[in-house]
């Protein structure tokens, strides 16, 4: 059984660093400082786009352009507490909808938020990828801190720090 699992989560590796490497050539990064917003309203609007953004370049290197994702901001209370997203989906329409935590309630920098909100996309599309394997409360914690190494390695590729 543990073998079995070690394949499985090889595989996964091997997936996710093609599926990175395949398309990371292939689509221009977009400008990565934007300027800090002048007013609340303004923040929320610019992390809204920028997530969307975002969620479309992520969205095609993970091969996962058969699927209609958005991505919206919550309030922190509409999260589970301790969480900065969440992801919900229908794999028969092959739909999701991300939620990522409003510009409202960060407490870092402009810049640093939106690559916050940037990794929550990222660790989100890799639970959808991951939604196929069987799920239980005991492998729950075992993706959780997987989805997190895959998110921090993809982004720490994409962002140059190698």
């Amino acid at each position: 059984m543990a073998s079995l699992r070690q394949a499985r989560v090889a595989t996964l590796v091997c997936f996710f660093l093609t599926a990175f490497f395949s398309a990371y050539g292939q689509t221009p990064v977009p400008d990565r400082s934007p300027a800090n917003p002048a007013t609340p309203a303004e923040a929320s609007q610019i992390a809204q786009q920028y997530s969307a953004e975002r969620l479309a370049l992520w969205q095609r290197r993970l091969k996962l352009e058969d699927w209609r994702i958005s991505v919206q901001q919550a309030r922190s209370t509409q999260l589970k507490p301790g969480t900065l997203g969440a992801i919900s989906w229908d794999k028969s329409r092959k739909t999701a909808v991300i939620w990522v935590l409003d510009a409202a309630d960060y407490q870092l920098p402009f810049r640093q938020m939106l690559d916050d909100m940037e990794l929550t996309v990222v660790h989100e599309l890799i639970h959808l990828e991951l939604a196929s394997l069987p799920k239980g409360q005991a492998s729950r914690s075992s993706e959780e801190h997987a989805v997190n190494g895959f998110a921090d390695a993809l982004l720490a590729l994409d962002r140059g720090k190698q």
